[in-house]
Order: structure tokens, then sequence, then C-alpha cells
């Protein structure tokens, strides 16, 4: 009786070459070049809030935007509202309240300050008024 099963001799991977990739690369390796650390990318990347996408979702409902110096004020607020131990914050910023996870960095929901007048915030160990 012969053996069912069929074997395929072994073939070496090779990467796939794209540019895309590749100008990653070259970036990338241009920051470690230039001083950069693992360590201290990987901490300037953790301190970035993120959006999820529910709150994404509300942004763009409301039309409602931030500016790069309202996201760094929001970064810094959850940075200090961490230290603290805060867990779910909500954070009024430009007649904007933000439900922000500060234990994962992340805006939960966003709603302009009339919306915000007739909501109950629960579950919110904290609050900020920026």
């Amino acid at each position: 009786m012969s053996d069912p099963r069929i074997y395929f001799p072994s073939q070496p991977i090779l990467p796939v070459e794209n540019s895309s990739l590749n100008s990653r690369r070259t970036n990338a390796g241009s920051a470690i070049n230039k001083g950069a650390s693992f360590a201290s990318l990987l901490k300037e990347s953790s301190n970035k809030v993120m959006f999820s996408n529910h709150a994404i979702q509300r942004l763009n409902d409301r039309n409602l935007n931030f500016s790069e110096e309202d996201l760094a004020k929001l970064d810094d607020t959850v940075a200090r509202m961490a230290e603290k131990g805060a867990k779910e914050s909500v954070i009024y910023m430009n007649d904007t309240a933000l439900v922000v996870s500060v234990a994962n960095r992340t805006v939960i929901t966003a709603m302009d300050g009339s919306s915000a007048k007739e909501n109950i915030f629960m579950n919110i160990d904290s609050a900020a008024i920026l």
C-alpha cells in the first residue's frame, strides 16, 4: 500500500519587495540613527490618546474637530489623570465632552456641549475641564 500523503519540496521564504515597506524601513532607520531608541519611540507612541471607532463616528457626525494643540493638551491631561489613578473620566474641552478610558488612553465617545447638557455620565471616577 502506498503512502497517501503528498510531499512538496520546501522552498526558502524570501522577502517580497515593496516600495512602501522599504520607505518605512528607511524612515525607521533614520529615526534610530538620530538617537531615538526603541524604548523612547514606544513610549512616545503609547503616550498618544487614541480615539475609538465610536468616538471618531461621533466627532464626524457632530462636525467636531481638534487642533494639534488641543490633542497635545488632551494627551497631557490624560497623562496627569493616569498619574493620579483615574480610570474613566469626562474631559470637557472646547465645548466638547469626551468620555475617556484613562487606563487604555482611549476616547470612548464625544459630544458637543448642547448634547452633553441632557446626558448623565455613569461609572466616571474623575473629570477635567480645560
